[in-house]
C-alpha cells in the first residue's frame, strides 16, 4: 500500500501529513511559539523533592517545572527484590537533593497544566538504531518478525559493541535488511553525538539546553519513512533542499521520492486534507454502514462508544451488532493515530453474545494497530462489552493542539438552558427581596434569557414582582454568555 508524506511549511507553522489512498492517517504539527521538546536533553537543577510521591521537580528553563519520578532515575530493571519477590524502589531522597544538577531528557511533552516528564536514562535515535549510553542490553523491534533477520541484527550489534565500546542499542524497524556497514555507521554517529553532549554539559550552568533534537521535517525523514513511502511532497524550496541533502546522506534509496511543488495552491487543499483535519476534531465519526463512533477525550482517559445508528442489518440483531463492531474495530486505530490520542482508551463495543464474534473484533482491532508506530496494548472484551487499551502518550492530542476550552462552557461541553438560568434569576431575586422591596431592580442577561423572561416566564415575573413589591426591568447585554446575568439595584 503506497504512502505519501506531504509537508506544508509556513513562517509560523510546519505541518506533516501521512496519507494512504487519499485518506489522512497521521498529522504532525509544530508551531513557532510551541516548538516540541520531546527528546531534547537539558542540564537541570532539582528545585523541590516530593517524598510522598517519590518524585521531584526540576528547573530546565521551561515556564513550568519539569517532573521526574524515581523510576526514571533508575536503570531499566534496576532495584532490589524483597523476601516475597516484589520490586523495591529506593527512597528518592537517597538519589536526589535540592540543588543537585542532572543531565535529563524529555520523555513526555508538557500537556495541559502538567510540566514535561524527564528521565536520566538518555537515548539517542538515528535512522536504524536507538543508542542508550547508560545501558548494556540489545533489543530488536517487535515489528521485525523474521527470526533469522532478528538474529542477524543481534549479531551485528554485538560485533559493533565489541569494536566501538559499551552502551545499549535498540534496533529500529527501518534496520530490517540494512547492511552491517550502515548499522555500524549509525552506531558510530550516535556515539560521537553522545560524546559531544557530555562535553557540552560539563561546564554548562543549569538550566540549559544541551541537545536539541531535529526539527519536525527532519524527524519525519528519520522516523516515518518506510518501505511503503512512494512520494515526499514539499511546498517550501529551502526545506526541500535540506531534505534532499538529508535523504542523499542517510536514506539515498528514497531521495528520488522527494518532490517540490510551488505553493500557488495549498498542498493540503489539493489533497483535501483541510476538510479531513476538521472532521478529525469532531466528536462523532460516521461509519460507512450507517453506524458511528462517539469519541470523548478527558484528562484521565478517552472513551470510544460504538453505535449502530442508521444501520439495521439484513439478517438478525446479532449479525447487525457484529458487523457494526467489526467496522468500528477497523476504523478506531486510524482515529487514534490521526487524533494522536494516548493514555488509557476505553472502547465500548455493542454487547455480543457469540464468543467467536468477540474474538474476530479483537483480531481486527489488533491488526489495525499493527501499523501504529506508538507502543500500545489491548485487553480482551470484558463482561460489560468494554475493551481497555493503552497507547503511549508523548504529545498533546490533535484536539489539545488545535483547540482550547470554550469560553461559554469552560470546557464542559454543555451550558445551562435558558430555563435553568431564568430559575436562577428568580432565586437570586428572592434572596435579595428585603433589599429590593419598593426600590425596583434591573436584570441584565443575554438576549435568549431576556426573551424567555418576557415571553414564557412573563406570568412568573408578574407574580414575583407583586409578591415582593418591586418593579423588575430587563436589559439585554450582547457580551454576556447564556449563563451570565446580573441583578442590579438602583443607586
Amino acid at each position: 500500500m503506497g504512502e505519501e508524506i506531504i509537508l506544508n511549511v509556513l513562517p509560523r507553522e510546519t505541518r506533516v501529513a501521512v496519507v494512504e489512498q487519499g485518506l489522512l492517517q497521521e498529522l504532525f504539527i509544530e508551531r513557532l511559539d510551541t516548538k516540541g521538546t520531546l527528546g531534547n536533553i537539558y542540564k537541570g537543577k532539582v528545585t523541590r523533592i516530593l517524598p510522598g510521591m517519590q518524585s521531584a521537580f526540576l528547573d530546565i528553563g521551561h515556564p513550568r517545572s519539569a517532573f521526574v519520578h524515581v523510576s526514571d532515575l533508575l536503570e531499566p530493571r534496576e532495584g532490589t527484590l524483597d523476601d516475597e519477590g516484589a520490586s523495591m524502589v529506593p527512597d528518592i531522597r537517597e538519589l536526589l537533593y535540592e540543588g543537585k544538577k542532572l543531565l535529563v531528557q524529555v520523555t513526555k511533552e508538557s500537556i495541559g497544566t502538567k510540566g514535561a516528564r524527564l528521565s536520566t536514562n538518555i537515548s539517542l535515535a538515528s535512522r536504524f538504531l536507538v543508542y542508550m549510553p547508560g545501558n548494556t542490553r540489545v533489543g530488536i523491534s517487535q515489528r521485525i518478525e523474521d527470526d533469522d533477520e532478528r538474529q542477524r541484527l543481534r549479531d551485528i550489534l554485538e560485533k559493533v559493541r565489541i569494536e566501538q565500546g559499551e552502551g545499549g542499542f535498540i534496533v529500529r524497524t527501518a534496520a530490517e535488511m540494512a547492511s552491517e556497514e550502515e548499522i555500524a555507521k549509525d552506531a558510530e554517529l550516535l556515539r560521537l553525538r553522545w560524546e559531544a553532549i557530555c562535553e557540552d554539559s560539563k561546564d554548562a550552568t543549569p538550566p540549559v539546553l544541551v541537545f536539541d533534537d531535529l526539527p519536525l521535517h527532519l524527524r519525519v525523514m528519520r522516523d516515518i519513512i518506510n518501505f511503503h513511502t512512494d512520494r515526499i511532497i514539499v511546498d517550501d524550496k529551502a526545506i526541500c533542499e535540506t531534505l534532499d541533502n538529508f535523504l542523499k546522506d542517510f536514506i539515498p534509496d528514497k531521495a528520488e521520492c522527494l518532490e517540490y511543488v510551488r505553493d500557488e495552491v495549498s498542498l493540503f487543499d489539493v489533497y483535501n486534507l483541510e476538510d479531513q483535519i476538521e472532521t478529525a476534531l469532531d466528536r462523532n465519526v460516521p461509519l460507512k454502514s450507517g453506524g458511528y463512533l462517539v469519541i470523548d477525550q478527558t484528562e484521565a482517559m478517552t472513551t470510544v462508544d460504538v453505535n449502530t445508528g442508521a444501520f439495521v442489518g439484513k439478517k438478525d440483531l446479532e449479525e447487525t451488532i457484529y458487523r457494526t463492531n467489526l467496522e468500528a474495530a477497523a476504523a478506531i486505530p486510524r482515529q487514534l493515530r490521526l487524533r494522536n490520542i494516548g493514555g488509557i482508551v476505553i472502547l465500548d463495543f455493542i454487547d455480543m453474545a457469540d464468543e467467536e464474534h468477540k474474538r474476530q473484533v479483537i483480531r481486527t482491532l489488533e491488526k489495525g494497530q499493527q501499523s501504529d508506530r506508538v507502543k500500545w496494548k489491548i485487553s480482551e472484551i470484558s463482561e460489560l462489552g468494554l475493551v481497555e487499551m493503552t497507547r503511549k502518550r508523548t504529545h498533546e492530542s490533535l484536539l489539545q493542539q488545535m483547540c482550547g476550552p470554550c469560553p461559554s462552557c469552560d470546557g464542559k461541553g454543555f451550558i445551562k438552558t435558558p430555563e435553568s438560568v431564568c430559575l436562577e434569576i428568580f432565586r437570586e431575586i428572592r434572596r435579595r427581596a428585603s433589599g429590593l422591596r419598593g426600590k425596583g431592580c434591573l436584570i441584565m442577561a443575554s438576549q435568549v434569557v431576556v426573551d424567555r423572561l418576557l415571553d414564557e416566564d412573563a406570568a412568573c415575573i408578574r407574580e414575583l414582582s407583586g409578591s415582593i413589591g418591586t418593579d423588575i426591568r430587563f436589559q439585554v447585554e450582547a457580551s454576556y454568555t447564556q449563563e451570565q446575568f446580573d441583578v442590579v439595584l438602583p443607586l
